[in-house]
């Protein structure tokens, strides 16, 4: 199990991203929370085994299909054990 920082830039915010990734979040048994940055971008904190997190990274590379990930910052961090997957508001 690992732990998963994650800051999405680029066109993030008004294309379904939070929905786009707890749908795929929840598909590949995914934990954690995503939420919106007051400065346009998107945060995500996600736990997972190392294959559903690496291919939850690549889908934040490409994120929904009216988006335009332009960066994609991840940091390593301690598991916090969440139970779920959780669009969290601001």
């Amino acid at each position: 199990m690992r732990h998963l920082n994650i800051t999405i830039s680029g066109k993030v915010q008004g294309v379904a991203f939070r929905f786009s990734t707890k749908a795929v979040a929840d598909q590949l048994r995914v934990k954690g929370w995503v939420k919106n940055l007051s400065d346009g971008r998107v945060c995500i904190e996600a736990e997972g085994d190392d294959f559903a997190l690496d291919s939850f990274l690549e889908w934040c590379n490409e994120g929904p299909l009216q988006a335009t990930v332009q960066k994609v910052e991840v940091v390593e961090d301690e598991v916090k054990n969440y139970r779920n997957f959780e669009i969290l508001r601001k």
